[in-house]
């Protein structure tokens, strides 16, 4: 099980119980719950096996995608001295598999490394003004699955769809996708009904899928980390596989003006961090550790503030530990019977025209009257032959009516307080 964004206390306190039982083999936690005190205080009632650190290379300041909850994980570990501890990563230069060593506190750790040397990619790098005509060029010579990776969400569409005009079978994905659509599309690529997926760097995380053929980049990334994990999507059967950046020297010079913006100055950092406090109506003194929607793209339009600077204010808001954004969060609707069997047979019994909604909860996931489970309303469509509407409304009423608890599913960006909201000059 897994203690995400946005649960209820009750619902947390429900996966604890089954955890410190010994009802759970896996229970995936983020850094930054460590941190909770209300989990630290279970902790002594745990049964630990392992403890397992993945995306490891986030504890380095060295490495891609730091994250500073990841440097107090160590504090755990006291809680569990005989609980051997595992860190994972494929991002790891020498520097940031040191620090993963200090910072996890390993006196006499046992370093598992493979080469960064992957015999079977070929990295090639092209100056090209025509690069839509490069890209079909490439794939016309390299059968297979393939990636384009773009830096900005309209691209996608576009590309996808020159490529889908000219006969190849392209999709494309970003972050703003709803969270279904981004699960159709991601499912179409993988089993290899979709040839082509024209993303963001939102799409590749966590897939594994081992034929990819070529990896592409219309535009240069941020980092030589950043390209290195995804060229690496490439060829992970072992067989030969290609990576191509495509770059002109415009896109050089405007890389280099961004600069500035992504390094914002203090007093900037400082307007963006009172905005977000504004935008989402916070009060000074609350909010720790409660998650709001937030759309980054409607807060800098709403502001007036440059996008790149606003998104780089928060980066560096989220090093110091003082806000957490989430891009792309799915979190299903999730439902509990919250009454009794025998109230729920009265109910029935009267002659509820939900009749057959409660059945279809009852018969379809299991354990729904213990605990809040995940649910599917395109499943409860298909079962009950309504559209998605009506499921809304009718689950709805009976949450309305005190029969079921109701959490209808999120997929927006998120945005947490480490700390409580403070006046935007109190922190340097």
């Amino acid at each position: 099980m897994a203690i995400y964004a946005g649960m209820f206390f009750k619902d947390v306190e429900k996966v604890m119980d089954l955890a410190r039982n010994g009802k759970i083999k896996f229970l995936y936690i983020s850094p930054e719950r460590l941190q909770s005190p209300n989990f630290q205080a279970h902790c002594a009632t745990l049964d630990v096996g392992l403890i397992a650190v993945d995306e490891a290379h986030c504890i380095s300041q060295w490495g891609y995608d730091f994250r500073p909850a990841y440097l107090k994980i160590a504090e755990i570990r006291s809680y569990f001295p005989e609980a051997p501890i595992l860190a994972l990563t494929a991002t790891a230069t020498l520097k940031v598999r040191e620090d993963i060593c200090e910072k996890l506190e390993f006196d006499n750790g046992k370093v598992f490394t493979k080469s960064f040397v992957r015999s079977n990619l070929s990295y090639s790098v092209f100056e090209e003004e025509a690069k839509l005509n490069r890209i079909r060029h490439i794939l016309d010579r390299v059968p297979g699955s393939a990636v384009v990776y773009c830096r900005n969400r309209r691209h996608t569409k576009e590309i996808a769809t020159l490529l889908q005009s000219q006969g190849i079978s392209a999709d494309y994905y970003h972050a703003g996708l709803p969270a279904a659509e981004r699960a159709s599309r991601q499912e179409e690529w993988i089993t290899g009904r979709t040839r082509v997926v024209v993303c963001t760097n939102a799409f590749g995380m966590g897939i594994d899928k081992p034929d990819v053929r070529s990896v592409i980049h219309y535009d240069v990334p941020d980092s030589p980390e950043a390209y290195y994990q995804e060229a690496g999507r490439g060829g992970r059967d072992e067989q030969k596989a290609y990576g191509i950046l495509l770059y002109t020297q415009q896109e050089l010079a405007e890389m280099k003006a961004r600069i500035p913006l992504q390094f914002p100055q203090l007093d900037e950092i400082r307007e963006v961090y009172q905005g977000v406090v504004n935008y989402l109506q916070v009060p000074i003194g609350s909010a720790e550790n409660v998650y709001f929607d937030f759309d980054i793209n409607d807060f800098a339009r709403k502001f007036g503030l440059n996008i790149t600077v606003a998104y780089s204010a928060m980066r560096i808001l989220e090093h110091e530990g003082i806000v957490q954004l989430s891009e792309s969060v799915y979190m299903p609707s999730r439902v509990e019977f919250i009454t009794n069997k025998e109230t729920l047979w009265e109910y029935e019994r009267h002659g509820s025209n939900l009749e057959p909604l409660i059945k279809a909860l009852l018969r379809t996931y299991q354990g729904i009257f213990d605990n809040p489970v995940p649910i599917y309303e395109k499943q409860l469509m298909r079962i009950l032959r309504a559209d998605e509407a009506t499921i809304h409304d009718w689950l709805q009423r009976l949450h309305r009516q005190g029969i079921i608890r109701y959490q209808q599913r999120k997929d927006e960006p998120q945005l947490c307080f480490c700390r409580s909201a403070c006046p935007y000059n109190t922190f340097v």
